[in-house]
């Protein structure tokens, strides 16, 4: 009997899980930008004991999502202008250099990574929150393609921070007839071994982005709600599995 393609299970511990559900939270908007996070009630609310809960918060502490006020406690991090632009600015160098990678390696192989992120883009096209995911996913599976697990762990941590910025304006997404032009542009130029067409793309998707992200800033000066609803009134995420 050959068990050769039987991989090892995933050992992780209970405040991985945590925090992986809590930074779920954030991403969606369940847990907003500015909310506290009252350590008893989250705890109870995830079926978790107060450590392990601890060192997740602090997790996301280290990965800035969450901000420590002394005597105060935790709070979902605020994202202001200048953060957005460093967000984008950030992304665009990771994925900048992920294309350098991706052109220098199996350029059909990515092409056909990105093909099918594309295809699961155009299912979803109709439900924007399940196009965010299908989106968040397609620059996922473009950065894995350069084979840099470094590059994929930073594209990781910016698209949750990406996430948190439209999140809290979820009026601003483009059509989902441009949002596919633009990736399909970036698979065409992979696909054809243009580094330069899928530098410019790139870069004009980006800027765009931060453009319908902070337009609605004049209407509304802050992106973040004047009073910052507490754990006790913000969904909770859901409770870490026994």
């Amino acid at each position: 009997m050959d068990l050769s393609d039987l991989e090892p299970v995933e050992r992780r511990s209970t405040a991985a899980i945590v925090a992986d559900r809590i930074r779920e939270a954030i991403m969606r908007g369940t847990l907003p930008q500015g909310a506290q996070l009252g350590e008893v009630e989250l705890a109870t609310r995830l079926g978790v004991s107060r450590g392990p809960l601890r060192e997740a918060m602090q997790r996301l502490v280290a990965e800035g999502l969450l901000r420590s006020e002394r005597h105060r406690g935790l709070f979902v991090r605020d994202l202001d202008e200048a953060d957005v632009r460093d967000v984008y600015t950030a992304r665009t160098a990771v994925e900048r250099a992920a294309g350098l990678l991706v052109m220098a390696g199996d350029r059909a192989a990515a092409a056909d990574r990105l093909t099918a992120a594309l295809d699961a883009m155009e299912e979803v096209a109709d439900d924007p929150v399940a196009l965010a995911d299908a989106d968040h996913a397609f620059h996922a599976e473009f950065v894995a393609a350069s084979g840099s697990p470094r590059l994929l762990r930073m594209a990781d941590a910016l698209l949750v921070e990406t996430r948190m910025c439209l999140a809290a304006l979820q009026d601003t997404a483009p059509p989902a007839d441009a949002l596919l032009a633009e990736h399909r542009e970036l698979r065409d130029a992979v696909r054809d071994g243009d580094a330069e067409r899928l530098a410019v793309v790139l870069e004009e998707h980006m800027a765009d982005a931060v453009e319908r992200i902070l337009a609605p800033r004049a209407a509304a000066p802050s992106l973040t709600p004047a009073k910052p609803p507490s754990i006790a009134t913000a969904t909770p995420p859901p409770a870490v599995p026994a």
